[in-house]
């Protein structure tokens, strides 16, 4: 994925939109204003597949511009949380890369709305989350402008909420979840991938020396399994277990370690 990010910025990098969070959110201000004094005018905007078809083709794009909350409190904590985020993984993956992670979340939550009818901008901003989440797991974040926790708690409970929202949904609510999110997992796959992989050899690793500490003699105590040398004598003996050995540790005099 990182290969093909770099060959499309170097061709269309330039068409990259910098700061397109304060876009985003410029057009939220300008939603919530509208709707304190005509409520029902932001159903005009929300992504709905079947008004689409009728025409109505900005949807497609407005739904982006709808606020997460309504009340001021909501929409001014929302408005920076969204504004903090998005600007945290600009600064780090730069305006290009960005980009296509918010299109690519975009038109995930057009496809969303292909299997389901209607979707909204929430697992979009969620994806945002849980991207900063794994580029900064340490990252210590005020909540409420009070509350010290670091971004990978923050992400859990993100990730507990979709798990909760896919448990709770029906197959076809599910699967529009799944295309919304697939941003993510599109930029995400390969390290969460890596992750699992590195785990499972330290396991084997750890089991590995846990088999060689619990099959091995006591020091002082080991004998060559070829000759017969005593470590007690003043034998030099080792712990192997190469393929030779098909695996099992034997203990070997060092003659015998080196060439058997």
């Amino acid at each position: 994925m990182d290969r093909l990010l770099a060959r499309l910025e170097r061709r269309i990098g330039r068409y990259a939109i910098p700061n397109l969070i304060v876009y985003v959110l410029v057009g939220m201000a300008v939603v919530w204003l509208i709707s304190q004094q005509r409520p029902w005018a932001v159903e005009r905007l929300s992504l709905d597949l079947g008004a689409v078809r009728r025409g109505e083709l900005w949807r497609l794009v407005s739904f982006l511009l709808i606020p997460l909350g309504w009340d001021s409190l909501t929409f001014l904590l929302s408005l920076y949380a969204l504004w903090w985020v998005g600007s945290s993984l600009e600064q780090h993956w730069g305006a290009f890369r960005f980009n296509v992670y918010y299109l690519l979340g975009a038109l995930g939550a057009i496809a969303a709305a292909c299997i389901a009818g209607r979707a909204s901008n929430l697992w979009l901003d969620t994806s945002m989350m849980l991207a900063l989440a794994t580029l900064f797991p340490d990252l210590q974040i005020l909540v409420f402008f009070i509350l010290p926790l670091r971004a990978k708690w923050l992400g859990l409970l993100t990730a507990a909420g979709v798990a909760i929202a896919l448990v709770r949904a029906d197959w076809t609510t599910r699967a529009s979840i799944f295309a919304a999110l697939a941003n993510y997992g599109v930029f995400f796959g390969g390290h969460w991938v890596d992750v699992l992989r590195s785990r499972e050899v330290a396991v084997r690793q750890k089991a590995r020396r846990e088999s060689l500490r619990s099959s091995a003699p006591a020091f002082g105590q080991r004998v060559c399994a070829i000759c017969g040398a005593r470590e007690a004598d003043g034998a030099d003996i080792r712990v192997c277990s190469c393929d030779k050995c098909e695996g099992k540790p034997r203990a070997l005099c060092l003659d015998h370690a080196r060439n058997h």
